[in-house]
């Protein structure tokens, strides 16, 4: 059992080393198998400001797994919804509950929480990071290729918060990012100099606007929505700029015969995937929504110290 990780925070994937992803993703692999069947009565608390289907289906159900119990901390129906300060709300939250995971806007909420509540704190997303959903790409891609170290993974749209997980994630692990966006839509400076800080060796990191350079001999093509959530009035006038981008099978036959591709849902085919793909034989889209509960279910182990 790691132990590494027991009582820790996990507000960014820069929270965890290469060593300790690698356990992690090695204890989800031996979660979903069965191998080991580890249980609990700790109480997970979700805070979502924003809408969320896979990230609070996935956490829900690994808590219950392991016998534990869920909170849906709506802010609608509790006192943050009307105004009470977030290190309030922490500083009482921690005394009710085991571990809590936080799906907001602002990376400087999270960071509060963290602060105020000696309990473990997990970023289901903010608009910076959205460490939770990069285990479960890599936890799909080692399923795929036995190892990531070494592989070329090429995201292609925006530079957004997933974006800027994969990247740090990919320095931790050795691989070869590429990121593939319009110019004025890249990943944020301070991202590409953290993953240099963190990055084992193997590691690269290409930003490019050019899709089909991006994806040449890639082993991984990677997705998502052009437009997040709390901008979708941009959506429309977004579609023209990152048409070029789009995961369609001309684009993925240029890509390594054995390529996967990945989207972290939800999905507007048409958009930055087509049906085809998304449907495709080399989609392991499904297995990657279903990987989001194993993997988070491997990281409250982690946090809580619970035994086998």
């Amino acid at each position: 059992m790691m132990t590494t990780l027991q009582g820790r925070d996990i507000l960014g994937i820069g929270d965890l080393s290469a060593e300790e992803m690698t356990a992690v993703l090695d204890l989800g692999a031996e979660l979903k198998s069965g191998q080991r069947s580890p249980r609990c009565q700790k109480i997970l608390g979700l805070l979502f400001d924003k809408a969320s289907t896979r990230t609070r289906v996935s956490f829900s159900a690994a808590i219950y797994q392991l016998g534990g119990q869920v909170l849906d901390l709506n802010p609608s129906v509790t006192q943050v919804g009307r105004g009470e300060p977030a290190k309030d709300t922490a500083r009482v939250l921690d005394r009710y509950l085991d571990i809590l995971a936080i799906r907001t806007f602002e990376q400087s909420k999270l960071e509060t929480f963290a602060e105020y509540a000696e309990i473990p704190v997990i970023n289901a997303l903010t608009d910076l990071e959205h460490p939770c959903q990069i285990l479960a790409d890599f936890m799909t891609i080692k399923e795929c290729f036995g190892q990531l170290e070494g592989s070329t993974l090429t995201y292609l749209g925006d530079g957004n918060n997933v974006a800027h997980s994969l990247i740090l994630g990919g320095a931790l692990m050795g691989m070869k990012i590429r990121v593939a966006t319009p110019k004025d839509y890249q990943p944020l400076p301070i991202i590409i100099e953290q993953a240099k800080k963190l990055a084992e060796p193997g590691f690269e990191i290409t930003i490019t606007d050019d899709p089909v350079a991006a994806v040449k001999h890639s082993n991984v093509l990677y997705t998502d929505v052009w437009a997040s959530m709390g901008q979708e009035d941009l959506a429309q006038s977004r579609i023209p700029i990152f048409q070029p981008y789009q995961i369609n099978d001309e684009l993925l036959s240029k890509a390594d015969s054995e390529a996967i591709v990945l989207h972290c849902l939800p999905a507007h085919r048409g958009e930055e995937i087509t049906d085809s793909v998304i449907e495709g034989e080399q989609s392991k889209v499904w297995d990657q929504a279903e990987n989001r509960m194993h993997a988070q279910k491997a990281l409250m182990v982690s946090l809580l110290g619970i035994e086998n």
